[in-house]
């Protein structure tokens, strides 16, 4: 398992990053279903979404922190698809920074 870690900034309150990042999850669930099969997601706390998924029989297990100005996912990318780390995280990167509205250099 490699550990990835992507840092997405925001200017949104906690409650509006939480209500986005449940639209996408419904969204996501919709559109990947598919493919990606079931997303698991629970919230622990105000402020961490967990989220577990399964992607070509691999195991992907990861956190959404919210903090005050930026997200902070946590993800265990299994085997062979950390070959593909880099794009991973720059998928993630795009996906939030849309997602919240944050702008990367």
């Amino acid at each position: 398992m490699k550990s990835i870690e992507v840092r997405v900034p925001h200017s949104l309150e906690r409650d509006e990053v939480r209500r986005r990042l449940d639209t996408a999850l419904v969204t996501a669930r919709e559109q990947y279903a598919a493919t990606v099969g079931d997303i698991e997601a629970s919230w622990e706390g105000d402020d961490r979404l967990r989220v577990l998924l399964t992607v070509s029989g691999m195991k992907f297990d990861g956190t959404v922190d919210i903090l005050i100005e930026e997200l902070v996912v946590g993800l265990q990318v299994p085997g062979m698809a950390a070959l593909f780390s880099g794009r991973i995280r720059e998928g993630i990167q795009e996906r939030l920074g849309g997602l919240i509205g944050s702008q990367q250099a």
